[in-house]
């Protein structure tokens, strides 16, 4: 350790230094040398000792403080390190001629982060049962006890292969589409690998097809990435490919949810996807599918995927673990033609690497295992129920001012007004209640928005949704009338 002079020498210092260890400046939990260096600079800097001061042997400090001395000798020893304060054997410790200038304060700026909300008729709540979730634990500890030197470097950017081909034996039965493992990237969610994946197939201000009304976070990843989202009006076949050609005939790629439209529900019909799939052929550029809650079908089989029909050859096929699972395992994937691969998974390794492996294994048991399947089969029992529960109740109770058609898809569903009602009432009546979900309106880009209500229906208790519901049918009775009462008084 090197030598600190004690200033055992009779000099000016002061008895007492006029030293703050408990202000904001103090780490809390820090050790004490650290906590003493922190008050010292602080003292130092603010000017309350003046360059060339000494200060007091360690001896002194030691007893004004009841620190021991090895802590103060730690934290001179620092001082001197750091510019802040010299020693000479012999003389003592003095105060630096020369010391940083204190910088004004900057005002600390307000950060609005937006952070998604909890309440009644929120989307992105889910239910896990909790038989899914012993089967999960018990995977992860098993993953855990057996913890590999795959966890200590880094990986292949497309993720674990034992999970890429669990995934692909999984879109095989339910999605009905077939691809090779190598074929399967794992991401973090689906904005995720909306980003990857434009990265690496189009250039700065190309155009991208966006379903209007369609997902808002969508459009905001592709025009944060720099590309220009073209919106093209839906109908109840789906995206209409006609006038997307007439908005963008050089547009690159076209971002669609064929299975269950967000947020009006519709599924593309089959004559509206082979027009799209032509539409790419033709124009060289890619469909970006997002199978939004394909999993989740309450009538019927489950319809074929956009990438099934086209076996992976124009449509890049995105989904992810979010609903099925939880969202709190942040792992989603996409499954790409063989010849975007290579530059994909470039792109992947120049952005975040590769995913993280920890859960990779225990998810791969879920799937392997039969567990994930059946905790989809006794959760989607419970969100038929919720929907049905929500749909009658808002009729009901809005008595006939709610129209809400029953979706057999989904995890939401959407409650309309009539079309000649102003969007200030749905937009009063969702206050009114203290409702969460989104308005209609808010997920249209350039199309008439009407006026209405996006509900999620997932992972909510059903006697609150029911409460929930009958309130919001209440509100909007009463904002209503109001706004008919007003239009005939003026």
């Amino acid at each position: 350790m090197r030598k600190i002079p004690t200033n055992f020498v009779p000099s000016p210092a002061k008895a007492e230094l006029p030293l703050d260890l408990t202000g904001p400046h103090i780490t809390a939990g820090a050790s004490s040398a650290h906590r003493l260096y922190q008050a010292l600079c602080e003292m130092i800097v603010c000017g309350l000792v003046k360059p060339d001061e000494p200060l007091p042997p360690s001896r002194t400090l030691a007893k004004q403080t009841g620190f021991r001395r090895n802590a103060v000798v730690t934290a001179y020893e620092r001082l001197i390190a750091d510019g802040f304060a010299d020693a000479t054997v012999g003389s003592g410790t003095f105060v630096a001629a020369r010391i940083p200038a204190r910088a004004a304060e900057p005002k600390k700026p307000k950060a609005v982060v937006e952070t998604p909300r909890q309440g009644a008729f929120s989307l992105g709540c889910t239910h896990i049962d909790e038989r899914a979730v012993q089967r999960f634990r018990a995977f992860v500890g098993r993953r855990m006890r057996a913890f590999g030197s795959e966890h200590l470097h880094y990986g292949d950017p497309r993720g674990s292969r034992e999970l890429r081909a669990a995934i692909a034996d999984h879109l095989l039965s339910a999605r009905g589409l077939r691809c090779d493992p190598d074929q399967i990237m794992l991401t973090s969610g689906t904005l995720h690998a909306l980003r990857i994946v434009l990265s690496a197939i189009l250039k700065p201000n190309d155009q991208v097809w966006c379903e209007d009304p369609g997902y808002p976070a969508a459009r905001k990843t592709i025009s944060h990435c720099g590309y220009r989202a073209v919106p093209v009006p839906v109908d109840e076949h789906g995206i209409r490919v006609a006038r997307g050609r007439t908005a963008a005939s050089s547009a690159r790629a076209a971002y669609v949810t064929p299975s269950h439209q967000f947020p009006l529900g519709v599924q593309m019909s089959m004559p509206r996807r082979l027009e799209l799939l032509d539409w790419a052929r033709q124009a060289g550029a890619f469909v970006l599918e997002d199978d939004y809650d394909s999993e989740f079908r309450y009538d019927g089989a489950p319809l074929m995927s956009l990438a099934g029909i086209d076996h992976l050859q124009r449509v890049i096929y995105m989904g992810t673990f979010a609903k099925t699972l939880f969202p709190g395992l942040r792992i989603g994937y996409c499954a790409l033609p063989e010849r975007l691969i290579a530059d994909v998974t470039t792109a992947r390794a120049a952005l975040d690497r590769f995913p993280g492996t920890l859960m990779e294994g225990a998810v791969a048991d879920m799937l392997n295992s039969g567990a994930f399947a059946a905790n989809l089969k006794r959760v989607r029992k419970l969100y038929r129920e919720a929907r049905d529960a929500l749909a009658e109740t808002l009729e009901a109770a809005s008595d006939g001012a709610l129209s809400v058609p029953v979706p057999s898809q989904g995890l939401h569903l959407v409650a309309r007004f009539d079309p000649s009602v102003d969007l200030a009432v749905a937009a009063q009546a969702k206050q009114a209640a203290g409702a969460e979900g989104w308005l209609l309106a808010d997920t249209y880009s350039c199309a008439n928005p009407l006026p209405g209500f996006v509900l999620g229906f997932s992972g909510h208790a059903l006697p609150g949704l029911i409460a929930s519901a009958k309130q919001l049918a209440r509100e909007s009775r009463v904002v209503l009338r109001a706004a008919s009462r007003s239009a005939r008084r003026a």
